[in-house]
């Protein structure tokens, strides 16, 4: 049974009683117009008699002294006292309407019943008089219910309405609404019940198109998450479940293609076919013992909600059967359909979760099988949620740290492999994060080239590098200058004017062209055509150099060499890793000595220097020497460090450096 009740008035939406309903306290009215001592028998008739004066009133002569206003009061209840005729018809109309009344004493005792009434109930209207009203409709299994009952009967109330649900004599069970109401001028209240069985079966109706789908007939958005929330508060106050619950979020891989290429038809019974697999692989097992829900979310999006789950291997189970089931070909009317999916699985405790925290670990999780590869099931990561919320909050706030200042350049040397001099220096950007501290360039620089910030940041750079390489040679005038090498993002060549962003800086800075590097990856360099070929020939023939950065890892394309206006090659330190010698003295990859070797042959031969990266210890650098690397460059020679320990090395440039570890 399921109850509400009601004050005074009604609430918005409420639906307006029949005409009958309407008269019933004019009814009620007149069948309780009657003498305290004969309230036990409505029907009897008995003559009115004189009221009791009004406490205060005075008595002159055995006379009442009546004000005007008292005496126009009486005269119009008079007017409105019904004759015994009116009295006739009310009860006639009592027993004649079609809504189910009784009229109940101020204890809860039924003094008279309708023949509508009696006949709802299997009983004659007789049989009802003494009962007890709230028995005949159960108002005493709601306690709200029975309370706001109870105060309508106090007069502290002046309305009360409750939905019931009352067993006909014929076995049938019907939907009543229950109105209880006091009876104006009268110690009795009115209790009437209407039959409403067919209002709700179309409000169950509509409610069942408004939270299902269509094209499945599965939950939908809606009712998912008014199921998910009503299971994370039912947990917090139920001690027999497990205290946890789990989702498996998919989306179908390539769904798109068959709407596209086969026509929204097929794709519509596509849908329908997997809603019924993925409907049977959660009933199969009985994966959750609190109930489960298969749902369409949207588009090819679905999800199964477990209750009361057990711990992440049972939802990895459920992931595991998914997949193999929706694996299996689909048969549509003709067409044989094969079709993958991506499932995002998140399994924790209910204690201190929202419906929206939930859906959005479960949508993450989903992200992450796509990316890495579809037609798999991926568990929800703390550790890797936690690295995606620091680069949403790096990217959100990269680009007013630009305005702010608080990006920072440190220099690595590049040193001559045959005399140990310093012949130049890499310019690496340091953001130094408010919360975060001090990230290297691998923590953002990814971010700033996609959200496009990199172009800001790439100028900032660029002007700040120029800009000390000009102060060294300033404060050093007797010593070789040294070049700075800067790296740029193939979105700058294409987002911005990079030649002129160069051309503006060196005429800013005063820096001569030659004693600017500029590296791009091999990855970038390698694809180049139209602009930005034209930009990196633009630069060369500015007098600026081009470097190859990380060399070796990939395209390769050496026919590219030839073509390109490039002047450096950095070897990528995967190769002088290789380099490393054990205790004994083995070499344990000949391999890369070899490739190293005809590397540096190879970009010799074409006018090309060579820069060896990562070099760590005196064997590799012995070696890398031998084969015929011009410049080095990692922590045997120098970390990357602040320019003032630049201009300490650069000093030392006409004799020559012995490496430093700093």
């Amino acid at each position: 049974m399921s109850g509400t009740s009601e004050g005074p008035g009604q609430g918005p939406g409420t639906i307006r009683p029949p005409v009958t309903e309407r008269h019933t306290d004019r009814i009620a009215g007149a069948l309780a117009d009657r003498p305290p001592e004969r309230a036990g028998n409505p029907l009897t008739e008995h003559p009115p008699e004189q009221d009791d004066p009004a406490p205060g009133a005075s008595r002159r002569g055995g006379a009442r002294n009546t004000r005007p206003a008292e005496l126009l009061g009486d005269q119009q209840a008079e007017r409105h006292r019904p004759s015994p005729s009116e009295l006739r018809d009310y009860r006639a109309a009592f027993n004649a309407a079609h809504l189910a009344m009784a009229v109940v004493d101020r204890e809860g005792t039924v003094v008279a019943a309708n023949d509508a009434l009696a006949e709802l109930l299997g009983t004659d209207p007789g049989a009802l008089c003494e009962q007890d009203a709230a028995d005949l409709v159960d108002l005493a299994a709601d306690n709200r219910a029975w309370h706001a009952y109870r105060e309508v009967l106090r007069g502290a109330r002046t309305r009360f309405r409750c939905t019931r649900r009352i067993k006909h004599p014929d076995g049938r069970s019907l939907w009543a609404e229950v109105t209880v109401a006091p009876v104006p001028d009268s110690s009795t209240v009115l209790l009437s019940i209407g039959d409403i069985s067919d209002r709700r079966e179309l409000q169950a109706r509509l409610r069942h198109l408004q939270m299902h789908d269509p094209v499945t007939r599965l939950p939908n958005r809606t009712l998912f998450f008014e199921r998910l929330t009503s299971a994370l508060e039912a947990s917090a106050y139920d001690d027999g479940g497990t205290g946890r619950i789990g989702i498996c979020y998919l989306d179908l891989d390539g769904f798109k293609a068959v709407n596209d290429t086969l026509g929204h038809r097929v794709g519509d019974r596509l849908l329908s076919a997997v809603a019924a697999r993925l409907t049977e692989c959660a009933d199969q097992s009985g994966y959750a013992r609190g109930g489960h829900l298969v749902a369409r979310l949207g588009g090819d999006e679905f999800a199964v909600l477990v209750e009361d789950s057990t711990g992440t291997e049972q939802l990895a189970e459920l992931a595991r059967s998914v997949l193999d089931a929706l694996q299996q070909p689909f048969d549509l009317a003709g067409q044989r359909l094969s079709v993958s999916a991506s499932i995002g699985v998140v399994e924790r405790a209910s204690a201190g979760t929202t419906a929206t925290g939930l859906m959005q670990a479960a949508d993450t999780t989903l992200y992450w099988a796509k990316a890495d590869g579809k037609a798999r099931w991926t568990l929800f990561d703390p550790e890797r949620n936690a690295h995606r919320m620091t680069r949403q909050a790096l990217s959100s706030t990269l680009r007013p740290a630009v305005e702010r200042g608080e990006f920072t350049l440190e220099y690595q040397p590049l040193v001559g492999m045959a005399d140990g001099v310093v012949h130049g220096v890499e310019a690496l950007v340091r953001w130094n994060h408010p919360q975060f501290g001090t990230l290297p360039p691998n923590r953002f620089i990814g971010i700033a080239e996609e959200d496009g910030s990199v172009v800001q940041l790439g100028r900032w750079v660029l002007r700040t590098a120029c800009r000390q390489a000009r102060r060294w040679q300033l404060a050093h005038p007797d010593a070789p200058p040294v070049f700075v090498s800067v790296n740029v993002a193939v979105r700058q060549v294409w987002d911005s004017d990079l030649v002129a962003d160069v051309a503006e800086i060196l005429a800013e800075t005063q820096l001569a062209p030659h004693l600017l590097q500029l590296e791009l990856t091999e990855s970038a360099v390698m694809g180049s055509a139209g602009r930005p070929l034209q930009a990196l020939q633009a630069l060369s023939d500015m007098g600026v150099h081009i470097a190859i950065d990380d060399f070796g890892t990939g395209y390769s394309n050496l026919a590219y060499l030839s073509r390109l206006p490039v002047s450096v090659l950095k070897l990528d330190g995967s190769f002088v890793r290789g380099f490393q010698y054990d205790e004994g003295g083995a070499h344990p990859n000949p391999a890369d000595e070899t490739i190293v070797e005809a590397l540096v042959q190879l970009a010799h031969r074409l006018g090309l220097t060579v820069t060896a990266e990562c070099v760590e210890s005196a064997e590799q650098a012995a070696r890398l020497a031998r084969i015929g690397c011009d410049t080095g460059q990692g922590w045997f020679y120098s970390r990357a460090v602040t320019p003032d320990r630049i201009a300490k090395m650069i000093a030392l440039s006409p004799q020559k450096a012995s490496p430093q570890k700093v």
